[in-house]
Order: structure tokens, then C-alpha cells, then sequence
């Protein structure tokens, strides 16, 4: 009888310990959370606080995406609902491209950037539209290794502000439409041939971009960097890896990119754990959601709150979900309960630590 029900334990072990060292569904809405990436365009804190019912706080970051009076319009809006929700929002502000060949442009953006500070920024963003966008007055695409940013990184490192840097696209934009991995990219580049850069191939690289991103991490090696969009190596796992040995102080966030990392676990389920489970201090929570000025609160909230809990799914158990990127149903990681609270928060604290109070 003794040796039947020590046999009967030992089967069930592996069982109560596994469900004590990962979270499940029903913890979603009783553990911290951060979304460290999503862009605010609406001065209306009604998501936020309905967010809050999940234990969300976020990072507000501005772009500098549709020019200079759209810019200010909204750092209004991110410094509007960081003072009304500091415990809930902190802001990430931006520069203007424009003025660029003048003389004077670094001293005005540093001088513009220390003013978002004082209203409460944290870090700032840099965006595609250096090195895919911006031309100087000779014509010729301006790259963030450019000398003239070195100065504002410099100030920036001075001063402890960390910079999030979406800089190129995702791979599948150099690709062939039928060579893509993800059915969002095949399906929007499919519809704006204009920015499916296989087709413009007098437009700098993939390999461009990144190598210019990394030639300017180089000149900086103290700079705080978070790499947006898994640092724009969302294809491989190992690349990102390299990228966060070479740049110890990088880290990169999962922002709009969940598909082409489940993408890799379908094909190799425990290589993608195993990475997150070696990296879990680098990486950091994030989906790219937005609230446009004129969107309904609750419809936007009930959309992320819908992604939020499949992305909880797949990084917390191993149950089988469709997810909108893939044809194919992807399986859950289980991570361990304490990697999931560094991607989650934890990270995200160390990296903005004077943020959400």
C-alpha cells in the first residue's frame, strides 16, 4: 500500500509542479503588466482605466511619423495623459526631421527633447522614417549612423534616457510576396506595392538598415536601446540573439511581431522557448496598439484586450490557438512564472525606472 501511493505522488508531481511554476488564463487579470509600446493619439483616459482592470500600465510613445505640427499635437496629447495617469502612463517622446540641412537643427532637437523631459518623457523614439524616408537636401536618405545624431545620443546617454529605435521593416518587406511568413505583411504589401521594397530595389537593403543601426549602437555603446519590433530581426531568434550579445545594453520588445515568433516556434517550439528562457532579461512586453483621436474607447479596448489575452496564452500555457498571422494553429511556450513577470514588467521597470509612479 505504501509503495502504491508514493507511485501514485510521483506521477503527480510533474503535474502540481507545472501548474505552480506557470501562470494560467485565469491569472491574466491578477498579475502586473506592461505594454511597453502603444501610441495614445486620443486625450481620453477611459482605456486606460479600464485597462487597469487587468493590471495594464503603459508606455505612451510619440512618433514623429506625419510631420512636425502632427508631432507636437501629440506630445500634447502623451504629456495630457501622463500628468492625469502618471501611475498608469509614461511618455516617450520624439524630434523632427525637418530643418535637417540646417546648422542649427541638433542644438534645436536636443533643446526641444530636454523640454519633453521636463514635461515627464523618458525615453525617446526613433522611427523608419530615417533611412527609408528622410532625404537631405542633396537627395540622399539619411541613415541614424549619421554624424549630426551623435551629439543627441551623446546627450541622451549623459542623461540616462533610453532611446527605442524602429528602424527598417520587417524582412518579409525585401522578400517576394510568396516567401513572406506572415499572412499580415503578404496581405498589406500585396495592397501597397509602393512600400513592398522587393520592388525598389534602388532603395538601401534590409542588411542597410540594419548594419546602420548597428554602426551607430557601435559609436554608442552606453546608450539604453530598446530595439522595436524584436530590433527588426523578428525572422530569427538566433540573429536576435547575436544582436543582444554584441549590444549588451539592447534590449528588444515583442511590438506587432508575436506572429513571425510564433511563426519560428510552429517550425521549432523549443528553440523559441529555449531563447526567451536564456534572454528573459532582454526582452520586453509590447503590442503597438493605438487609440486614434476619434476612436470609441470600449471598441478600442476590447481589441487589444483581445490580443492581450492570446498573447498571454501562447507566452503561459500550452494550449493551441488561430492566431490572425498564420494559416496554421500555433501551441503555447509554458514559460516559467518568472520569466513571464521580466518580459511582462520587471524589465520594463529596470530599463524606465523613474516610470508608473
Amino acid at each position: 500500500m505504501f509503495f502504491r501511493v508514493l507511485l501514485l505522488l510521483l506521477i503527480a508531481l510533474p503535474v502540481f509542479g507545472q501548474g505552480s511554476k506557470t501562470f494560467s488564463m485565469a491569472d491574466f487579470a491578477n498579475v502586473e503588466k506592461i505594454d511597453l509600446h502603444f501610441h495614445m493619439a486620443a486625450m481620453d483616459s477611459e482605456l486606460i482605466e479600464k485597462a487597469e482592470q487587468d493590471r495594464f500600465r503603459f508606455l505612451n510613445i510619440v512618433v514623429d511619423s506625419q510631420g512636425p505640427l502632427m508631432l507636437r499635437q501629440k506630445l500634447k496629447t502623451g504629456v495630457f495623459l501622463h500628468k492625469a495617469n502618471p501611475d498608469r502612463v509614461s511618455l516617450a517622446s520624439a524630434f523632427t526631421m525637418e530643418g535637417w540641412d540646417e546648422a542649427d537643427w541638433g542644438d534645436k532637437a536636443i533643446a526641444h527633447l530636454d523640454k519633453t523631459f521636463e514635461q515627464g518623457a523618458v525615453g525617446i523614439k526613433v522611427w523608419k522614417n530615417i533611412g527609408m524616408v528622410h532625404r537631405n537636401a542633396a537627395g540622399k536618405l539619411v541613415m541614424i549612423d549619421d554624424s549630426k545624431f551623435d551629439p543627441i545620443f551623446r546627450h541622451l546617454i549623459e542623461n540616462g534616457i533610453v532611446v527605442i529605435g524602429h528602424l527598417g521593416e520587417p524582412k518579409n518587406c525585401w522578400l517576394p510576396l510568396e516567401e513572406m511568413t506572415v499572412k499580415n505583411d503578404r496581405n498589406y504589401f500585396s495592397k501597397n506595392p509602393k512600400y513592398h521594397m522587393h520592388k525598389h530595389p534602388e532603395m538601401p537593403s534590409y542588411e542597410d538598415q540594419i548594419s546602420a543601426r548597428d554602426r551607430m549602437l557601435e559609436k554608442h555603446p552606453k546608450l539604453k536601446f530598446v530595439g522595436a519590433h524584436f530590433a527588426s530581426l523578428e525572422w530569427s531568434v538566433d540573429e536576435l540573439g547575436k544582436f543582444l550579445d554584441r549590444f549588451p545594453k539592447a534590449l528588444a520588445d515583442t511590438a506587432a511581431r508575436m506572429g513571425q515568433l510564433q511563426y519560428q516556434s510552429n517550425r521549432d517550439r523549443e528553440k523559441v522557448r529555449a531563447f526567451l528562457i536564456k534572454y528573459q532579461d532582454r526582452i520586453v512586453y509590447g503590442t503597438d496598439h493605438s487609440t486614434p483621436p476619434d476612436a470609441a474607447s470600449d471598441a478600442g479596448y476590447e481589441r487589444t484586450r483581445k490580443v492581450w489575452l492570446s498573447h498571454w496564452r501562447y507566452f503561459n500555457t500550452e494550449e493551441t490557438q488561430t492566431v490572425p498571422e498564420l494559416d496554421e494553429p500555433v501551441r503555447g511556450l509554458a514559460l516559467p512564472k518568472d520569466v513571464v513577470e521580466k518580459i511582462y514588467r520587471l524589465n520594463a521597470m529596470k530599463v524606465f525606472p523613474n516610470s508608473w509612479k
